[in-house]
């Protein structure tokens, strides 16, 4: 199969989730020529903010491999993704990313993520969300015990 077949892929993906009432969404994820991940966007049919369909992509590929660490796969999606699935894109080590729409399609759809991107970029007492540090010290014992850990699984 080729790039733009798994495209095709990740394409009908989206385009049969808004028949059955989801997202318009769609991602593929791919190792050594096999899809090994799945995923489309079910937000409203999960009740599930994060069902995101890099995320679903993802949450299958890693199962289905057993591994958290999908360096040697790459991802096909039908919209260039989000800051929640691009972060986890980052954090999953996928080796390379194809998509479809930009940002400023789904924009024009109704799914504009700027105001989030705007938001990272303030001081945490400025954004929208009221955000308040409590209980630093105990929430640090956590990281000094990991740090510490001769046993740890990095990732």
């Amino acid at each position: 199969m080729t790039h733009e077949d798994f495209m095709k892929e990740a394409i009908k993906l989206s385009v049969e989730n808004v028949k059955n009432g989801g997202g318009p969404f769609g991602a593929v994820i791919v190792k050594d020529g096999k899809i090994v991940g799945k995923g489309a966007n079910s937000v409203t049919t999960h009740n599930d903010p994060t069902a995101h369909a890099e995320i679903v992509a993802i949450r299958n590929a890693a199962k289905e491999l057993g591994t958290f660490d999908l360096s040697d796969c790459t991802i096909y999606t039908s919209c260039e993704p989000c800051p929640m699935c691009l972060g986890a894109v980052y954090w999953a080590h996928l080796s390379k990313m194809y998509y479809g729409n930009t940002k400023k399609d789904a924009a024009k759809a109704g799914f504009n993520d700027a105001f989030i991107y705007k938001e990272m970029e303030l001081p945490v007492d400025k954004r929208s969300i009221p955000a308040e540090r409590l209980l630093s010290n105990e929430a640090y014992k956590a990281f000094k015990m990991w740090k510490e850990n001769p046993d740890k699984i990095e990732y």
